[in-house]
């Protein structure tokens, strides 16, 4: 299927929230995941369903300072 990943064009086999995350390799409590514009909550991530042409946006999490 054909996806947008943080605007640049993927094809990925997945059909939910998680399986994107578990094929690229991100751990879900360190990003916020946002998709077609609406936040998906983490306990909601395994049953999101992802379709052709949608759009996911990963938000990560940064530390550090002074």
């Amino acid at each position: 299927m054909q996806i947008s990943i943080n605007g640049k064009p993927e094809t990925i086999d997945a059909s939910t929230v998680s399986d994107v995350l578990k094929v690229k390799e991100i751990d879900p409590q360190l990003v916020a995941v946002e998709l077609n514009t609406e936040v998906i909550e983490r306990e909601h991530m395994t049953t999101t369903t992802v379709k052709d042409g949608d759009k996911l946006e990963f938000l990560f999490f940064m530390g550090g300072g002074q």
